[in-house]
């Protein structure tokens, strides 16, 4: 998905004329261990992720200062190798990662953390082309580079280092049977270049420049990463769940892995209101209602991470549940902070926005208040995307009642 970040954003206004030139590669599923001089990496040292478990752990549960704090330690010892910097921009990455990769405070040092990797995985890699440790750094950090390059409308260097990312995940690909690490970029691209070509028509004419895909692999690729890596394991994770909801719509199989990475990183704020929405989806509201208080008291802490988006997730779920329960005011309540949390991000035409605001308007309706029905059918009416069913539903409400008034 990282690499292909850049071709998403295009997607809409894409023909085969604009079409960019690109290589014709070969990604066949190889895992079998190369002849490879693998003295010095780090990716395969034992000691090295036993010393770090606790530094990744930190990572994702949003602790940023403790993780980055055996990260410079690793820099001091390591200062030729790209490792200790390409976990530095990892953990920007996460500072972004809550609030949908809008925030842009971070976006420097990312940027000057993902250049480093790639200066130091060169030098290895020019030394020894048998290097697949370095290429795996200069996938990755290119990849990273080409998503977050994508989410500014940068295409230019989105396309450039999607095009450099995939040339050395070519190469890494040698290196799968040494470690799940190696597989991770695979997994993606397998799964990614069948669903993108499936999902967005346009984009298939790019697609042919990419590597066969194959989705039931990826999802196989993925979980073995999930299962057995150690520094990709968690981002593995983190997308296999995203697939499972999102893409694969398999509620059932999405869960585990959701309710894994929600247990094991409490603090993470992306993954516990993912975790929200799942449970969510399942009608389990117990759970849910426990989570999304739990997100709520969080923001009101000024946790790292949880803030407005989060927050509209969370009054959303609990101002559903209420209503289900018939505790009306309540309801009231926790759709009118969905609402208030939507503006503060300028999301108002969000799903969470307008639905909320629509449950505002039956339940006014239901209240006997009609001024305030008409007020909140009427926003429904500016925000709903035209022919669904909120926006139908505003229409014909607004269309009988303001005769009567």
């Amino acid at each position: 998905m990282l690499l292909l970040a850049p071709w998403l954003g295009r997607a809409q206004r894409l023909d085969s004329a604009l079409v960019p030139l690109m290589p014709k590669v070969d990604l066949a599923n190889v895992e079998v261990a190369p002849a490879a001089n693998t003295k010095g990496w780090l990716l395969l040292d034992k000691d090295m992720q036993l010393e770090l478990d606790g530094a990744i752990h930190n990572l994702y549960n949003f602790k940023f200062d403790k993780a980055e704090r055996q990260f410079r330690s690793l820099r001091r010892r390591y200062p030729e190798h790209p490792l200790p910097y390409l976990l530095m921009g990892l953990s920007q990455w996460w500072k972004i990662m809550p609030t949908n990769l809008r925030e842009k405070k971070y976006d420097k040092a990312f940027f000057a953390y993902m250049d480093t990797t790639v200066r130091k995985a060169e030098v290895l890699y020019k030394q020894d082309n048998e290097n697949y440790e370095a290429a795996f750094f200069l996938s990755a950090a290119y990849g990273f580079d080409a998503h977050l390059n994508a989410e500014r409308r940068n295409w230019s260097k989105a396309t450039f280092s999607s095009r450099r990312a995939l040339d050395y995940l070519q190469k890494s690909k040698q290196a799968n049977g040494l470690s799940p690490e190696f597989l991770f970029g695979q997994a993606l691209i397998n799964y990614y270049q069948v669903w993108i070509a499936e999902n967005y028509p346009l984009l298939r004419p790019v697609m042919l420049f990419f590597p066969k895909g194959n989705k039931q692999l990826g999802l196989t690729q993925l979980k073995n990463v999930a299962d057995n890596g150690f520094y990709t394991a968690p981002e593995a994770k983190f997308f296999l769940m995203k697939i499972l909801f999102e893409e694969e719509k398999n509620l059932p199989a999405a869960l585990p892995t959701a309710r894994y990475l929600a247990n094991n990183y409490p603090d993470n704020a992306f993954f516990q209101r993912f975790y929200a929405m799942v449970v969510y989806h399942e009608n389990d509201q117990v759970e849910c209602e426990r989570v999304s208080r739990e997100i709520l008291a969080k923001i009101n802490q000024g946790m790292p991470g949880y803030e407005a988006i989060s927050g509209r997730y969370a009054t959303y779920f609990l101002g559903t549940i209420m209503q289900q329960r018939k505790q009306y005011a309540e309801a009231k309540d926790y759709f009118q902070r969905c609402v208030v949390f939507a503006e503060s991000t300028g999301e108002t035409s969000s799903g969470f926005c307008v639905s909320a605001t629509l449950n505002l308007a039956r339940l006014a309706d239901d209240a006997h208040d009609q001024k305030a029905a008409l007020r909140h059918y009427t926003e429904v009416e500016d925000k709903a995307e035209r022919d669904t069913p909120a926006y139908r539903e505003a229409r014909d409400y607004l269309k009988t009642h303001k005769k009567q008034s």
